[in-house]
């Protein structure tokens, strides 16, 4: 079994309006999309959404953290999460007249010890694979990401800051990070693919088993302790990338959890993430993780 930790989840509103905002007027939107959000809960809903047992669990509060427990329980997740009084977050994102307005909530200030609640919850559970996503809310450092990821005998999955990444004392069997966050963490300018590779070598290095790069319409890239492996996307019809990094995590964390090899994992990353750029939002109800893997195409970057 798979558990997700999002220790900051977030209501995800997006607005759709036909006209630019403007300063010091109410103007109307022409409709309005609630989703739960964060890379955690994504991944548990892409894992649901092919039939592979997962928990969700991270730290939610008040009517928004309501609404996250509602809409995973639509979707079938299993949730277990640890209460705090303050909100959950609210991630705004409006779409006018072409252009895209984002405003982010920090989250709610949480004392340190609600650690102690995660790591609990988490030990009840006792999952194979314990997978640990998104930013932290104030009140928390990367300590409590160490601290959660040596509590128990499971293996570890992260996709978290590249900032947060250096500063862990603890690797991780697996990590996601995508371009951006390969560069914040090692320092390497990404310009091409090779630039890719050599960075999630670096990381690889530093302590991290096999490094899963999501490199957007690019493709993916992983690297384990025996090679570096490259697969460009599929050529599909892409009408939202939101989610995709995640449900490429998930594809692979289930390949794994199967006992398939890393070119397997590699390839159901791309096969999954190549179906929910397809649909809009960050969720999906059902999807075949093995639907795509014969169109994936692989290269040893040896």
């Amino acid at each position: 079994m798979i558990l997700t930790i999002t220790p900051n989840p977030a209501v995800d509103q997006t607005v759709q309006i036909e006209e630019d905002l403007e300063a010091g007027r109410v103007q109307r939107s022409t409709g309005a999309q609630f989703d739960s959000g964060g890379n955690g809960i994504n991944v548990s809903q892409f894992l649901r959404a092919f039939d592979a047992e997962t928990v969700a669990t991270g730290i939610t509060g008040g009517f928004t953290g309501y609404f996250i427990e509602q809409d995973l329980a639509d979707y079938d997740v299993p949730t277990d999460f640890v209460g705090t009084d303050e909100p959950t977050r609210l991630n705004t994102t409006i779409h006018a007249a072409g252009n895209e307005y984002k405003l982010n909530q920090s989250g709610p200030d949480v004392d340190p010890s609600i650690v102690d609640d995660i790591i609990a919850t988490a030990q009840d559970h006792d999952p194979d694979v314990l997978n640990i996503g998104g930013s932290l809310p104030p009140g928390l450092s990367s300590d409590a990401v160490d601290r959660i990821a040596s509590a128990g005998d499971w293996e570890t999955a992260l996709d978290i800051h590249g900032e947060q990444l250096v500063e862990l004392d603890h690797g991780a069997e697996y990590v996601k990070p995508n371009e951006v966050e390969l560069e914040a963490a090692t320092g390497v300018d990404i310009d091409s693919i090779d630039d890719c590779a050599q960075a999630a070598r670096e990381l690889q290095s530093m302590g991290f088993e096999r490094v899963l790069a999501s490199m957007g319409s690019e493709g993916a890239m992983l690297v384990t302790p025996e090679e570096t492996l490259y697969a460009p996307a599929l050529d599909v019809d892409a009408v939202d990338t939101v989610g995709a990094g995640d449900s490429m995590f998930a594809g692979a964390l289930w390949a794994y959890e199967q006992g398939r090899s890393d070119e397997d994992a590699l390839k159901t990353a791309v096969s999954v993430s190549s179906q929910v750029v397809e649909v809009h939002g960050p969720s999906a109800r059902d999807l075949d993780p093995e639907a795509r893997i014969d169109d994936v195409r692989l290269w040893s970057m040896r």
